[in-house]
C-alpha cells in the first residue's frame, strides 16, 4: 500500500479519529487526507496527536460539495476513499430527518461520482494508476432493523431500517453496491455494532451514564431497558476496518461485531460498578441514579452480529474483552469530565 493518499471523511468523528492515528502508524508511507465538516459531532483536539505528521492533511468541508471533492480528489491525487463521514444519532434523526438525508445519500453519492470520475475512463476501465483503488463505505448494523430474542445479522441478512437514520445509512449501502455492479468500481462495505471506547461524542448512552453518574443527576435510559445491543471496542473495529481495506474481496461486505450483546440497563449497571471502586460516592452507589425514561420511537429491540466471514475470511478477532474495554472508556471520560 505504499505511497497511497488516502481521503478519509468524517475523520474528526468518533470512530474516524480513533482510525487516522491507528492508520498512521501502521501504514508509514501512506497519506491522509481528512474531509470533516466538524458538525456538532466532529473534534479536532481528538487529532492532537497526528496534526504534525507530515503525511497527514486536514481539509474542512461538507461531503456534498461537488466541487470541493471534486477538487480534492484532483489536487490530491486521491488513491483510495475509507468513508466514515454520517449523521449518525438516531434520536437527532428522528427530531430532524433531512440532514441525514442530505448528509448519508447525497454525500455519499457525491463522493462515489468524484471516485468514478477520478479513477476510472469508463466503466470497468480503470485509469493508469488507479487500478487498485478501493472506496470503503463505513455503515451500521441498524440497516438490518430489529432482531427478537434470538438469532444474528450477517451479511445475507435482508435490510429492514427502522429509523431515518438507518434507512438513510441502508440508502448509502445501496449507492455503494450500485457503483460496483454497474461502473466496476472496487467498492466494499463494512457494517458494524455499536462502537464503544473513547473519543466518542457526549450524546451517546456510555458517555452519557458516566457523565450524569459523576454530576450526581438521574440516568436516563428508554423504557424498560432491556433493549440489546452488541458491543464493539472502537479499537477492534479499527483492526476491522483496516484489514477489510487492506484484504477484503472487491464488491464484498464484511459485518463487525463485538460478541458482546448486553442490555442497556446492563450497561448502565456495569459503569455504575466501575464507578463505584475507583470513584466512590460519599453516600450510597451510582445505580441508584438510574431512572427510566419515555421509550425512543421505533427503538429496535436488539442488534447482534455474527461476524463469521470476516473472521474466517480476513482473520479478524476483537483483541478487548467488554471488561477490560469498559475500563479503559471510563477511566477516558472521567478525565475528561473531571477536567471539564
Amino acid at each position: 500500500m505504499s505511497n497511497r493518499t488516502i481521503l478519509i471523511t468524517g475523520g474528526a468523528g468518533f470512530i474516524g479519529s480513533n482510525f487516522i492515528p491507528f492508520f498512521l502508524e501502521k501504514h508509514d508511507t501512506v497519506s491522509v487526507v481528512n474531509l470533516d465538516k466538524l458538525t456538532y459531532a466532529g473534534n479536532l483536539g481528538h487529532l492532537e496527536e497526528v496534526k504534525n505528521n507530515e503525511r497527514y492533511k486536514f481539509v474542512q468541508g461538507d461531503i456534498c460539495d461537488a466541487d470541493l471533492v471534486r477538487a480534492i480528489f484532483k489536487n490530491e491525487q486521491i488513491s483510495d476513499v475509507i468513508h466514515f463521514a454520517a449523521e449518525s444519532h438516531v434520536d437527532n434523526s428522528i427530531e430532524g430527518p433531512e440532514t441525514f438525508i442530505k448528509t448519508n445519500i447525497n454525500g455519499t453519492f457525491t463522493l462515489l461520482e468524484g471516485a468514478r470520475e477520478h479513477w476510472l475512463d469508463n466503466s470497468n476501465s480503470a485509469k493508469k494508476g488507479f487500478e487498485a483503488s478501493r472506496f470503503h463505505h463505513i455503515s451500521t448494523d441498524e440497516v438490518f432493523g430489529s432482531l427478537g430474542e434470538s438469532g444474528f445479522f450477517d451479511e445475507n441478512t435482508a435490510y429492514a431500517p427502522n429509523s431515518p437514520y438507518s434507512a438513510s445509512k441502508a440508502s448509502s449501502d445501496f449507492l455503494v453496491r450500485s457503483y460496483f455492479h454497474t461502473y466496476g468500481l472496487n467498492v466494499i462495505t463494512t457494517n458494524c455494532s455499536n462502537n464503544y471506547g473513547p473519543k466518542q461524542h457526549d450524546e451517546k448512552l456510555i458517555p452519557t451514564i458516566i457523565r450524569k453518574a459523576l454530576k450526581g443527576e438521574e440516568i436516563p435510559i428508554y423504557g424498560d431497558g432491556k433493549n440489546v445491543r452488541d458491543w464493539l471496542y472502537v479499537q477492534d473495529h479499527c483492526l476491522g476496518i483496516d484489514l477489510a481495506f487492506s484484504k477484503g474481496k472487491i464488491g464484498e461486505t464484511y459485518v463487525i461485531g463485538g460478541n458482546n450483546e448486553h442490555s442497556n440497563i446492563f450497561i448502565a449497571q456495569k459503569i455504575c460498578t466501575i464507578l463505584d471502586e475507583v470513584y466512590p460516592k460519599k453516600t450510597g452507589n451510582y445505580s441508584e441514579q438510574i431512572t427510566f425514561v419515555r421509550d425512543r420511537l421505533g427503538h429496535d429491540f436488539r442488534y447482534a452480529i455474527d461476524a463469521t466471514k470476516i473472521k474466517t475470511k480476513l482473520g479478524w478477532q476483537s483483541k478487548w474483552n467488554f471488561d477490560s474495554g469498559l475500563r479503559e472508556t471510563v477511566s477516558w471520560y472521567m478525565n475528561k469530565y473531571q477536567q471539564g
